[in-house]
């Protein structure tokens, strides 16, 4: 195990639940802690106690009106005026409910991700990874799409005031995000890269190769939407010729990872089709990138994931064997259905409502072959051409 990574955790991640039906589950979070621990891949040594985010942290992203909205609908019975102006905020809908303790949840989700960069930045670890985090999608004064606080953003621009750096922003989910984006649209100094289904089809409709930019910050937003059923090639493709070309020209001294997991083929809530590959070597790409540009500087995230039986443990607990440089990781270079911890699945399974995975990567032998695939690997290579256009 090299000393290098940390696992930044509080228990307080487990208490940002909207209800016990709804997609975004912390469930996920106890299901990759176990997976870890079950494949000796967690030691205690390794793990970091996050603190809470305070008004002044959040306020770096957020406006004083919303975080006062936010505190006042986590109460047990909200006040009728602050239920009357919920909607107003964006916590009223059914991705993004109100629900009791949500400001102290939230604020720890953002203060996880500030413990990350500062162990990082702070030059105590060279990489961090808080699975908590990656809300992407929270605006300045609004909530949207399961996320209250966006952590991220409050970490990045934490990261910008206190050390003056350079940092590139790789998102990984299936979703673009937005308000990571637009909270950075003019700062040359932040570059958002984003790859994900094209908004076209899917929340939250943003994300389209015009956005780079404006102001000073043109040419710092990358956005690669892809074509639905998008299979692992054609991902992988786009993601190393463009993030590689990205990470060169802009020359970070930081990169922050956003590692949403819902462009698996069984993910329920996106159109994509591919397999456990890309979320082993997605990793392997970023940590090359950060060691050649960052002096290894690495903070990461999670994010989404809606197969949180199947797929999210086991995309989460790759990321993790990359940063920590478990020998499993290498394992599975050559053993790529490398099998599972049996105490993991005797645990889990009674719980589970599907049948649990038994190895680290898919079998894609028994997968069915995509019908459009040639011309979905022809758009999407449009799509890349016309993304990188203007960067050198």
């Amino acid at each position: 195990m090299s000393g290098t990574a940390r696992f930044v955790h509080h228990d307080k991640d487990l208490s940002y639940h909207f209800h016990d039906s709804h997609p975004f589950h912390p469930i996920r979070l106890q299901l990759t802690i176990d997976l870890l621990s079950f494949a000796g891949a967690l030691p205690e040594e390794a793990k970091l106690s996050s603190r809470q985010a305070d008004e002044e942290d959040l306020l770096r992203v957020h406006s004083l009106e919303y975080i006062k909205a936010v505190q006042a609908l986590s109460v047990k019975d909200p006040a009728a005026e602050w239920l009357s102006r919920a909607e107003q905020y964006g916590l009223l809908d059914e991705d993004t409910p109100y629900f009791a303790g949500m400001h102290e949840a939230s604020s720890y989700i953002a203060g996880g991700t500030l413990t990350a960069v500062e162990a990082v930045m702070s030059g105590s670890v060279t990489h961090a990874l808080h699975l908590g985090g990656g809300l992407h999608h929270a605006l300045l004064a609004k909530a949207a799409g399961f996320c209250v606080y966006n952590d991220a953003a409050v970490a990045i621009s934490y990261a910008r005031e206190k050390y003056q750096a350079r940092i590139l922003y790789i998102d990984t989910d299936v979703h673009h995000g937005d308000g990571v984006q637009w909270s950075f649209y003019s700062d040359p100094e932040v570059c958002t890269y984003s790859i994900h289904e094209t908004g076209k089809y899917l929340f939250p409709g943003t994300g389209f190769v015009n956005e780079r930019g404006e102001h000073l910050g043109y040419g710092y937003a990358v956005n690669i939407p892809l074509e639905p059923y998008t299979e692992d090639d054609s991902w992988m493709e786009c993601f190393a010729e463009s993030i590689r070309r990205v990470a060169a020209y802009f020359k970070p001294d930081l990169i922050i990872s956003q590692h949403g997991c819902d462009a698996h083929a069984m993910d329920p809530l996106s159109h994509m089709h591919c397999s456990m590959n890309i979320y082993k070597l997605m990793p392997e790409l970023i940590h090359e990138l950060a060691h050649t540009y960052c002096g290894g500087k690495w903070v990461a995230v999670g994010g989404g994931g809606y197969d949180i039986w199947k797929v999210v443990p086991r995309a989460w607990s790759l990321l993790w064997l990359e940063m920590s440089d478990h020998p499993l990781k290498k394992k599975l270079k050559t053993q790529p259905l490398s099998t599972l911890p049996d105490e993991w699945i005797k645990r889990w399974q009674p719980q589970a409502p599907v049948t649990l995975p038994s190895e680290w990567l898919d079998n894609l032998s028994r997968w069915e072959a995509i019908p459009r695939r040639d011309e979905i690997i022809a758009k999407n290579r449009e799509t890349l051409a016309v993304a990188l256009q203007d960067i050198p």
